[in-house]
């Protein structure tokens, strides 16, 4: 019996749907301790980053949610040095940037107060990252445009995102290219260069050794 065949819009919108990068994790750190991630990204990408964080408490021997616990955020481009993000926020935030240089980005989150100054605090810290365009508000666009109208705008900024992507991949290849041709031409220079010396040398050891001949048969 003959199966059917899934149509290739519908294998498309699939493949679109998981292009997004999302990496959603939990980690444990202590008060003034700061956890820093590496994310490569290309030029021009939204990142969207939300955070939560429960603080150990003696009493019900569990973590809960603390109002006076405070999150900093810092993202700097490792190449530049250039500080992209710095905002300090509550236990429960988010955090938006685009980077404006591809390469890697440094995300760092740490704790910068706590209930006690004088005494340390454990923390378990929620992040969610997702890499991407941001995608507009749902809500607000439901009551303007269709549903179709919707899932057309999201599928073109899959495809702006892939090709943000293929763009950078090309810029990386077209690097290595560079490098490699640069040092086999250095490499080939080197080996004519040690040739002409060799050559040079065999040169001066037979006129050497004419000469040498010549004044035995003098004698």
């Amino acid at each position: 019996m003959a199966h059917p065949r899934r149509p290739p819009l519908l294998s498309l919108c699939l493949l679109l749907v998981f292009a997004a990068a999302a990496n959603a994790l939990h980690f444990y750190l202590d008060t003034n301790e700061k956890r820093c991630f590496i994310e490569e990204l290309p030029t021009d990408t939204v990142v969207e980053g939300h955070y939560r964080a429960l603080e150990w408490s003696e009493t019900e021997q569990k973590y809960v949610e603390n109002p006076n616990l405070g999150i900093l955020v810092e993202v700097d481009e490792l190449e530049t040095g250039h500080n992209v993000v710095k905002t300090r926020g509550p236990s429960d935030g988010r955090f938006t940037f685009t980077s404006h240089d591809s390469g890697d980005h440094s995300i760092c989150l740490s704790s910068n107060y706590g209930t006690s100054w004088f005494t340390a605090t454990h923390i378990r810290l929620y992040l969610d990252i997702v890499v991407g365009s941001t995608k507009p508000d749902t809500e607000h666009d439901r009551s303007h445009v269709s549903e179709l109208s919707q899932k057309l705008r999201d599928l073109n900024m899959k495809l702006e995102d892939i090709r943000r992507e293929q763009q950078y991949q090309r810029e990386r290849e077209a690097a290595f290219r560079d490098l490699s041709e640069s040092t086999n031409s250095r490499a080939v220079w080197y080996t004519l260069a040690q040739i002409g010396v060799l050559i040079a040398t065999c040169a001066w050891q037979l006129r050497h050794l004419r000469r040498f001949f010549e004044d035995r048969k003098m004698h």
